[in-house]
């Protein structure tokens, strides 16, 4: 017998003292052009069977943290190619009831589209971030984290490329920013904050929201939009 095939086997795959499983979870923010709204998938096995969370899974050896992300993503909702951004790690001991579990936590914005539940997901659905189920494990410290550091971001990078339509009125641009701040503005400050940027085209189509005037459509200036990002952009209100 190689006893010394059998000890490298040891030292590669078993440990005597315990070690965490590790998975990843995906806060996905859509907007709906009044709401910002959150994916949800329902737990088909236990634990918290029936109830819903957030899309994620165990990490597999051959993969990175992001790439099992986005892999449970779409397995679970169906979801593919969206842009990931890794927020924070959570690490409470109890925080599953199977095992010790760490999860890395990633965040994303997408335009609204269909989804539907797969893999050990029964269901995937959106909510309105203002009417959250009861979320299972510790998602809903989760959801808190994400939305704060989503708000974080929105002051300094101009979110709004992956929520909007690619034209929109400044009423829809305007929804938004209050949607993910949770704050009300006075449209003509909003308006004139978002000319000074010279982040927006104005195009020449219009659109008719109510009886009572026409909106123009505007779409964002990607070049400004990356130079006010070198610069170091900070949105004040």
């Amino acid at each position: 017998m190689d006893h010394t095939k059998d000890s490298t086997k040891e030292m590669t795959y078993c440990y005597k003292y315990p070690h965490p499983s590790v998975t990843t979870d995906c806060v996905i923010f859509g907007f709906d052009g009044t709401k910002l709204k959150v994916l949800l998938v329902k737990r088909a096995l236990e634990p918290f069977q029936g109830r819903w969370a957030f899309p994620g899974g165990f990490m597999k050896m051959d993969e990175s943290a992001e790439e099992g992300a986005l892999r449970e993503l779409q397995e679970e909702t169906g979801l593919q190619g969206a842009y990931i951004r890794q927020f924070h790690t959570f690490t409470a001991p109890n925080r599953d009831p199977r095992e010790r579990v760490i999860t890395i936590a990633y965040y994303a914005l997408v335009r609204m589209q269909e989804v539907k539940g797969g893999d050990d997901a029964a269901e995937a659905r959106w909510f309105a971030s203002d009417d959250i189920p009861q979320l299972a494990f510790d998602h809903d410290q989760i959801l808190r984290k994400a939305t704060k550091a989503l708000r974080q971001q929105i002051h300094f990078e101009p979110v709004g490329f992956e929520l909007l339509p690619e034209e929109f009125t400044i009423k829809e641009l305007q929804n938004l920013y209050e949607a993910i701040l949770d704050v009300r503005f006075d449209r003509r400050n909003f308006y004139n904050k978002m000319k000074r940027l010279e982040m927006l085209e104005q195009t020449n189509e219009t659109v008719n929201p109510s009886n009572k005037k026409e909106a123009f459509l505007f779409r964002f200036n990607k070049a400004k939009y990356e130079e006010l990002k070198q610069k170091g952009f900070k949105l004040e209100f």
